[in-house]
């Protein structure tokens, strides 16, 4: 396989999330109300995943995971409503051997004094929030997911093309920006330029412009530019799913001539349609990515021309060695008297 220049990425991943930092950044889109000192704050989510502590509430720890985010949903707020206070003392009593990274009360729902007594002699931090609980979940497993996500930067330029994000790779000076330019120039919309980070966020590997570049790109000549202040806000975008990874070559010979390759790229485990384009004077790049955008749209309607030909001129030649008259082309010829 050809040399990459996407290999030896160095990934990494975040560790641990400060509830402090996720309480200042979340709590109004989250409508977190918070019942514990400021100080409770200090502890650190380590990882993905919220639990319903239902069977912990009700005698069963062994299996309990104390290390998720605690959730106290219609469910459990109503389990525990229905015992004593002496009976809910001893279910919050048996759980202060764990600390959880924090407690959150859904529905809108009081706390229970027993909880939030518990919370503050482990200095842990107790919220509530009107959301419903499965609400509150797919929001909170979105942003968890995100945070800790593997991540990685490369060099190159991404640009959504007809809905399809393609990635450019290539060297120094061989026209990244430029063709990204000009497709923004045509009505598609910029992500980012020079710097791309990389998130890997399920099956999907996904693109977006560093913070301090911004909608910024550098053209040779003439400096750096703002894309989102020149061409307007609908010729940008945050972010974007990489379909197709383009690497502008001065190499001709490398070049795939049928389609019929398929050559990928391995990033973060998730495989990329890599495609190699010759970088020739007179080339039109724009065209040329726009087609490989559109023939990216059939290939996942299940319309592959390469491989559709190539069954085609099987057939021919299967055709020839059984002996078989091959129809002649003329003879289809569709010409009225005034043509």
């Amino acid at each position: 396989m050809a040399y990459s220049p996407l290999k030896n990425l160095q990934i990494q991943n975040r560790e641990k999330f400060s509830v402090l930092e996720f309480f200042n950044r979340f709590k109004n889109h989250l409508k977190l109300t918070i019942h514990t000192g400021e100080t409770s704050t200090d502890s650190y989510i380590v990882e993905e995943g919220l639990h319903r502590p239902g069977l912990a509430l009700a005698g069963f720890s062994d299996v309990y995971s104390s290390h998720q985010i605690q959730i106290v949903g219609h469910t459990e707020w109503n389990f525990l409503e229905s015992l004593p206070p002496e009976k809910r003392k001893q279910a919050f009593q048996n759980l202060r051997k764990f600390h959880a990274p924090m407690w959150v009360v859904t529905h809108g729902q009081t706390p229970h004094s027993e909880l939030i007594e518990m919370c503050e002699d482990l200095n842990v931090p107790l919220f509530s929030t009107p959301l419903l609980t499965h609400e509150f979940f797919l929001e909170t497993n979105l942003i968890l997911e995100k945070f800790f996500a593997p991540y990685t930067k490369i060099h190159g330029s991404l640009v959504d093309v007809n809905g399809v994000g393609i990635l450019y790779i290539g060297d120094s000076n061989i026209g990244k920006s430029e063709c990204v330019l000009s497709l923004v120039e045509r009505g598609h919309r910029f992500v980012a330029d020079d710097q791309v980070n990389l998130v890997q966020i399920g099956n999907s590997l996904i693109g977006m412009a560093d913070p301090t570049l911004g909608h910024c790109m550098e053209i040779r000549g003439i400096g750096i530019i703002d894309i989102r202040s020149m061409f307007g806000i609908h010729a940008v975008r945050k972010s974007k799913k990489i379909e197709v990874i383009v690497e502008l070559s001065k190499e001709d010979a490398r070049c795939d001539r049928t389609g019929l390759s398929n050559e990928f790229e391995n990033i973060m485990g998730i495989k990329v349609p890599r495609i190699v384009i010759p970088v020739t004077p007179g080339k039109n790049l724009t065209v040329i990515s726009e087609v490989i955008a559109n023939n990216t749209l059939m290939k996942a309607a299940g319309e592959d021309t390469a491989k559709n030909f190539n069954d085609r001129l099987l057939n021919i030649i299967a055709q020839k060695r059984s002996g078989n008259t091959l129809p002649d082309s003329f003879l289809d010829l569709e010409l009225s008297p005034y043509e």
